[in-house]
């Protein structure tokens, strides 16, 4: 045995130093297992997709062999929540568990710190009424922050008409051309994540420095050893929108105004450019009435003449404000921005006017006089492993949930590195002991009509015998609104808690201080959410979360599939409703001293062949399928307790 795994295997067995710093740690098999696997692919560097079950301690297993190795480590994470914790609680902790001190810093997105230039050209403008007070309490925590994180801010909330006043966004920050440059909070973040023997960042930003964008802030991963990838089910789909050309009406507005006000204040403005601008405005417009009105996204034919005469009309308009701006760019700062961005546009105008229809989708969006055009790339595996490749570290993806019933194929495809050793260690938790599957007789195909009434009427004795504490998690809005609408009027006693209502991170905080709450959620509460103890006892799940058919890119994505010889259904479908189910199942046990029961609704678990796909990669629960056995099952737990 080679001297790191001697050292791992003492930091999880008993009389661990970890035991006095971290509560209620003990020995776990499989935490040792993970810690192992990591540690073997750093010294070794061979890349490591290992999927690990709820309450093996993932963060644990990835963050003690890092501090050991001693090597440079980034760790990218799909959600701020895991983000803060790793950077505010876990890693300290473990850092001085193992006697390994270590520099952490956190890097977040640009829109979360302060813009220097951007407060002081906001502050001197005069302000009225609830604004300028916000802006008032923003001036006095700009001078004495640090670090300028605006999340250091009491009494602004997130929506506050003030942040975007305040910071920046790609398109208007001035980058390498800022007049702050020196002292702005952003490249100072950046300076600290990269000298930092531990950066925290999210997907997005890791694999926007994989892209090397040069946009005067430096770059993260050179010098990195080590990139751990948590929440790793999250980062294809990060990856695939990574690579989408996009084209927005609100950006041409933007750029039009901008270019007008800036060239104003540097004395630029002169009769060629007030043309150049009239010809964009015209341009926009033109692009506007060719879209008509088409609030859902829907593929753009490559027959579309209209369409892309108004494209292709909009690349030579703004490539000739790009090259009209390029001698003016010297004046200011604002205006070498505004030639930047015009590239850009042009660029992307070019890129959309000209796609391939083999390659990519083509889809657009337009409402209220606004128009956003898409070109996404089919497959973005390819260029997804060559911008890992690029990078020579060693790449640790991990998350709850990477396998469709032991199999890694789906997930291992999609992010295209190879070769890339897969592991599976499974929850320490005794399902059998604390849980039940419930899946209701009777019920009809989730395409009837009244599915959702007779789905909530499914649940209704088990929220009886739970006294609520439970998640309905649904899989569209319209179902989600009727079954609130069904149990508010059947005053069942419980307090319901409906996402939309309030910002999810308060719903959440009630749902946890509220007895014998229940939440209904869609998407954003089937990960993510974690509630331990008794405030929660019952997942309910209305039906199997494929895919909505009428997605043009899911629609052009089987096609590839198809066109590659491969079955849509079996190769793509599937196995992403299986990982999202698991997620949404994955809410309950979160803890060694949690139970309950995880009800789903959809009759075709147990009536299509593909059921048993879903059957087998969920947690060994015995299956109960009668309402009485899922409430004396609660209720029989109660009583031993």
């Amino acid at each position: 045995m080679s001297p790191a795994l001697d050292a791992i295997d003492g930091y999880f067995a008993d009389g661990s130093p970890l035991a006095a710093h971290l509560h209620g740690f003990a020995p776990r098999p499989e935490q040792q297992e993970m810690a192992r696997l990591v540690s073997q692919a750093i010294d070794g560097g061979g890349h490591l997709a290992v999927e690990a079950g709820a309450g093996t301690g993932k963060t644990l297993a990835y963050l003690v062999p890092a501090l050991l190795s001693g090597r440079r480590v980034i760790i990218a994470t799909g959600t701020r929540t895991l983000q803060d914790q790793l950077y505010h609680r876990d890693l300290p902790l473990v850092s001085r568990s193992l006697g390994r001190p270590a520099t952490v810093a956190q890097l977040k997105g640009r829109a979360n710190y302060l813009c220097r230039h951007r407060a002081e050209r906001t502050l001197a403008e005069p302000m009225r009424g609830a604004l300028a007070a916000d802006l008032r309490r923003i001036g006095r925590w700009a001078l004495q922050t640090a670090t300028g994180d605006i999340g250091e801010v009491a009494g602004v909330g997130e929506g506050s008409p003030a942040w975007p006043l305040v910071t920046s966004t790609a398109d208007n920050c001035l980058g390498s051309h800022c007049p702050r440059l020196e002292d702005c909070h952003v490249a100072a973040a950046r300076r600290r994540a990269a000298e930092a023997d531990i950066a925290v960042v999210n997907h997005h930003l890791l694999l926007a420095d994989l892209q090397l964008r040069d946009d005067g802030f430096g770059r993260l991963l050179p010098g990195a050893d080590v990139v751990v990838v948590d929440e790793a089910h999250r980062f294809p789909e990060t990856a695939q929108a990574l690579f989408d050309v996009e084209l927005r009406t609100r950006a041409l507005d933007d750029l039009l105004k901008d270019t007008g006000a800036e060239a104003m204040q540097a004395g630029q403005w002169n009769a060629e450019l007030q043309q150049r601008l009239g010809t964009l405005g015209e341009a926009t417009r033109a692009l506007v009435a060719a879209a008509g009105t088409q609030p859902d996204a829907v593929p753009m034919p490559a027959a579309d003449a209209a369409l892309g005469s108004a494209l292709q009309a909009l690349a030579e308009t703004l490539t000739g404000l790009h090259g009209e701006l390029a001698g003016t760019s010297e004046a200011s700062a604002g205006l070498a921005r505004c030639t930047e961005r015009a590239a850009a546009l042009a660029a992307a105008a070019g890129r959309i006017a000209n796609w391939e229809e083999q390659a990519d989708l083509c889809w657009y969006q337009a409402d209220g006089g606004a128009v956003a055009v898409h070109l996404t790339p089919l497959d973005a595996s390819a260029l997804l492993r060559a911008l890992l490749e690029r990078q020579p570290s060693t790449w640790v993806f991990t998350s709850a949930t990477l396998a469709v019933a032991g199999d890694f194929g789906h997930f291992t495809r999609r992010i295209g590195l190879a070769p890339l050793a897969t592991h599976r260690i499974d929850s320490p938790f005794d399902y059998a002991r604390c849980a039940r599957l419930f899946l209701p007789e009777d019920l009809p195909a989730p395409e009837t009509p009244d599915y959702t009434d007779r789905v909530v009427q499914a649940i209704e004795p088990v929220l009886q015998a739970s006294r609520g504490r439970a998640f309905l998690l649904f899989t569209s809005r319209r179902a989600l609104a009727r079954a609130a609408q069904l149990l508010a009027a059947r005053d069942t006693g419980h307090t319901l808690l409906v996402q939309g209502s309030v910002p999810r991170s308060r719903l959440l905080e009630q749902f946890a201080s509220a007895p014998g709450a229940v939440l209904l959620g869609t998407a954003t509460f089937w990960e993510g959410v974690d509630i331990r103890g008794p405030a929660l006892v019952v997942v309910a799940i209305d039906r199997l979360p494929f895919a909505a058919p009428g997605d043009p890119f899911l629609q052009a994505r089987l096609e590839l599939v198809r066109r590659s010889g491969g079955d849509p259904f079996r190769d793509y479908q599937l196995p992403q409703a299986v990982l999202a189910l698991r997620q949404g199942v994955g809410r309950l046990i979160r803890g060694c001293d949690d139970y309950g029961v995880v009800m789903i609704a959809d009759p075709r678990l147990t009536t299509r062949g593909y059921g048993r796909v879903f059957l087998a990669s969920l947690p060994p629960m015995p299956v109960v399928r009668k309402a009485a056995q899922a409430c004396a099952f609660l209720t029989d737990w109660e009583q031993r307790q």
